[in-house]
């Protein structure tokens, strides 16, 4: 399909399928329509018209991914998105927990020149207020090697990279701890069955549940090892029994 006849909401979708096929080897239809607060049936009428344009994959009883062509359309609007939140937070003083659905409204109206000035007077940022990659003009992104704070072994040592939530309450909540991109932190202990999970950060210890622990996405500086793993394992199950 030429790019001129892809519409802005066909790019939305596109994007936001992008960013959900890091979580789901196929995205599910409920998810993607969740996500974008659109109906189910809504959802499947896009999702049929993105698969005829060939920019999407679809496996029954799965969901979908993004064909390279879907990916390459993708980049822009996630470009675009994720720099008009860096201009809302660093410009505009807006709260990072506020700027997702902002930038939804503002972005509509973002052209290429705007976007430039943009990129210009944040600095030309590589990640977004919430530590998500801003692709380049050319579509390519940043290497980012992290992985969530729910799969971390305790003793890991390392910075927060994502807060990989869109959830305003939850994005305030870890603001109020001060466990923003960047913050160093080491997993003190994990309880059994891995939750709930203690971190410590700037001589403060903070007690996080699934949901929390499994938004924060953590570049490893320092992994403990195999014997320290199995050590603090049998701690944490003494613990619990006592």
């Amino acid at each position: 399909m030429n790019d001129e006849h892809v519409t802005q909401a066909m790019r939305r979708y596109l994007a936001e399928i992008y960013r959900l096929q890091h979580d789901y080897p196929h995205v599910p239809l409920s998810t993607l329509a969740e996500e974008l607060d659109h109906s189910l049936q809504s959802t499947s009428r896009m999702l049929r018209r993105l698969k005829k344009a060939k920019l999407v994959e679809h496996v029954p009883y799965k969901g979908v991914r993004l064909t390279a062509q879907g990916e390459q359309l993708a980049y822009p609007v996630i470009r675009r998105h994720r720099l008009v939140e860096v201009f809302l937070v660093k410009v505009m003083g807006f709260d990072w927990a506020d700027v997702h659905d902002l930038a939804d409204v503002m972005v509509e109206g973002i052209n290429n020149v705007l976007e430039a000035r943009i990129d210009e007077m944040c600095g030309f940022p590589q990640r977004c207020p919430h530590g998500e990659p801003i692709p380049d003009r050319q579509g390519r992104l940043p290497h980012i090697n992290d992985r969530p704070l729910s799969e971390l072994p305790e003793g890991t040592r390392g910075r927060i990279s994502r807060v990989r939530t869109h959830n305003p309450d939850l994005l305030r909540y870890f603001g109020q701890l001060g466990l923003y991109p960047g913050t160093p932190i080491t997993l003190v202990r994990r309880e059994i069955l891995g939750c709930p999970v203690r971190l410590a950060t700037n001589q403060q210890e903070h007690v996080l549940g699934a949901t929390a622990a499994s938004a924060l996405w953590i570049e490893v500086e320092d992994l403990p090892s195999p014997q320290e793993v199995v050590a603090s394992a049998g701690e944490s199950a003494t613990s619990w029994r006592s």
